[in-house]
């Protein structure tokens, strides 16, 4: 059997960054955290903790870390029949959703809203981009993930959500600065744009799509939803932005749709481990109803 006293000490290391840290939000000592950590290593016979500022897991350690915010997702729901029996409640557990940031920004706080409500439960969310996200979740770092990817994950069921909605924009002082004479093969290349990481592609596929062009204009690199939008209303450069978010400074003229008014979608999936736990399907649930709203939020 597991030692579940010392796993929750690892998980705290991992989770706070620290042993002092760890020794605080658990109400012990450092000495005891250290010694717990120690204990299960020398049991096991590995190195779960990787000391550094911050401490971080080894594979091993972020395998058993896993195991336990399963283990504490099975023991919520049992709960309520422990307190009749006397047992002290314990904290609500906390469940880790990978998610990108251009969800967060427009759909998915709904959707945890409602998870909050329907159980009090606590979310972790790890932003990361959604060709990305599927990859925390074979890692183990979290339960479920919002992502654009469509391949299997051991041990989880993939739901598709629909698509997030995009459009090429930029300030109308902008488009009389950059695009005087029209929007061209010849302009793309020389009007400055934004990505949001390396890993951002959607202005390349956008151009690609709309004049046949492979995009290597000036970048401005802007890792923020709000930030992409913000700087496009100040005339900064043209980025494409989530529908949901510029529709209606599209309607009152502070934006400006690039022609030929292409829209990019992006498929997103809801990724979530195969754990029959009330938690993860009140999350399903939530995550579900608010992306069938999308499509609302993205006409027009």
């Amino acid at each position: 059997m597991l030692d579940y006293a010392a796993l929750a000490a690892i998980g705290a290391v991992i989770r706070e960054g620290s042993f002092e840290r760890a020794a605080r939000a658990l109400g012990i000592t450092p000495s005891a955290i250290s010694q717990r950590v120690r204990g299960l290593e020398e049991r096991l016979g590995a190195v779960l903790v990787i000391r550094g500022q911050p401490c971080l897991p080894t594979e091993l350690g972020r395998r058993l870390c896993a195991h336990l915010d399963r283990v504490a997702l099975l023991e919520a729901d049992l709960a309520p029949r422990l307190a009749g029996q006397g047992e002290a409640a314990s904290p609500p557990p906390t469940l880790k959703v990978a998610v990108n940031a251009d969800s967060l920004a427009t759909w998915f706080p709904q959707a945890a809203a409602a998870f909050g409500r329907a159980t009090g439960m606590l979310l972790e969310l790890m932003l990361d981009d959604e060709t990305h996200t599927a990859e925390r979740l074979r890692a183990g770092e979290v339960l479920a993930a919002v992502t654009a990817d469509p391949e299997p994950v051991q041990g989880c069921k993939t739901t598709m959500l629909g698509g997030l909605r995009y459009a090429a924009c930029a300030s109308p002082d902008f488009m009389a600065r950059h695009f005087a004479g029209g929007v061209t093969a010849e302009a793309l290349r020389q009007a400055p744009c934004m990505r949001f990481d390396r890993r951002d592609m959607l202005q390349a596929r956008w151009a690609a799509d709309a004049y046949g062009i492979t995009l290597a204009a000036p970048t401005h690199w802007v890792p923020s939803t709000q930030g992409f939008l913000d700087l496009a209303l100040a005339g900064l450069a043209w980025g494409v932005q989530p529908v949901a978010l510029v529709r209606a400074h599209l309607a009152a003229g502070r934006l400006v749709e690039l022609p030929p008014g292409l829209r990019v979608d992006v498929k997103l999936y809801w990724t979530a481990a195969r754990l029959h736990a009330d938690a993860l399907r009140h999350l399903t649930s939530a995550v579900c109803a608010a992306a069938a709203q999308l499509a609302d939020g993205q006409s027009g």
